[in-house]
C-alpha cells in the first residue's frame, strides 16, 4: 500500500449493482476517498458541475445514453482520467472513437487483476496530467506579468517620457531595491501613475 497525503475522487457511473460492489472493493479508503456512484449520464453531469473528480469511471451502457459523449465530455471539460468500460462485442469500434478524446476503454466483462491494472494506469494519468496542468497555471501567470510589467512600461513612456529600455530598467531597479517581484514593482507603478 502507498501512503498518500491526498486521495484520488473517484465518480463512479453505472447502473449494475454488482459491478458497483466489485468496483467500490478494489477502491481503498486510503488511496480513494470519496467514492460516488451514480446512475445517469445526467447524474453524472450534475455532480461533475459541482466537484472536480481525479477518476472517473463509466459502465456503459447507462439509460439515458451509451456512456461514450459523457466519457468524451469528461475529458474535455475536465483533468480527470476517464475509463470506459464496454461490452466485448463492440469494444474495438468504440475504442476507435473515444481514444482520441483521451478516453480509455477496457472490454467487459473482465477481471479483477486486470480492472486493478486499469485503475493504477489511471492513476498514472490522473498525476501526469496535475503535473501538466500546474505547468500550465505557471505558464499562465508569467504571461500575465509580462503584460502587466509592459504595461507599467509603456504608461512610464507616456508619463515620464523613458525610452523603453529606460522604463525596463526602472522596474527592475524598484524590483530588486525593495526585494519585490517585477509584477509587485509594476503595479505598484501603475498604481502611482493613474493617481
Amino acid at each position: 500500500m502507498v501512503f498518500r497525503d491526498e486521495t484520488y475522487r473517484v465518480l463512479l457511473v453505472s447502473t449494475a449493482e454488482k459491478f458497483n460492489t466489485v468496483t467500490c472493493s478494489l477502491l481503498p479508503g486510503s488511496e480513494f476517498y470519496p467514492v460516488e456512484v451514480v446512475k445517469t449520464a445526467g447524474a453524472a453531469q450534475r455532480r461533475l458541475l459541482e466537484q472536480e473528480y481525479d477518476l472517473v469511471l463509466v459502465n456503459a451502457p447507462l439509460p439515458d445514453e451509451f456512456g461514450t459523449d459523457l466519457a468524451m465530455d469528461v475529458c474535455l471539460k475536465s483533468p480527470a482520467a476517464v475509463l470506459l468500460l464496454i461490452r466485448r462485442e463492440v469494444h474495438d469500434e468504440i475504442c476507435a472513437k473515444v481514444t482520441d478524446a483521451g478516453v480509455l476503454t477496457l472490454p467487459k466483462p473482465t477481471s479483477e487483476a486486470v480492472m486493478r491494472h486499469m485503475l493504477r494506469t489511471m492513476c498514472a494519468v490522473r498525476e501526469r496530467l496535475k503535473r501538466v496542468q500546474e505547468r500550465q497555471v505557471t505558464v499562465d501567470q508569467k504571461i500575465e506579468e509580462i503584460r502587466i510589467v509592459d504595461k507599467a512600461k509603456w504608461a512610464l513612456i507616456s508619463a515620464r517620457q523613458m525610452t523603453e529600455e529606460e522604463a525596463h530598467q526602472y522596474i527592475q531597479r524598484q524590483s530588486m531595491d525593495r526585494r519585490i517581484s517585477k509584477r509587485t514593482a509594476a503595479e505598484e507603478i501603475l498604481r502611482t501613475l493613474q493617481t
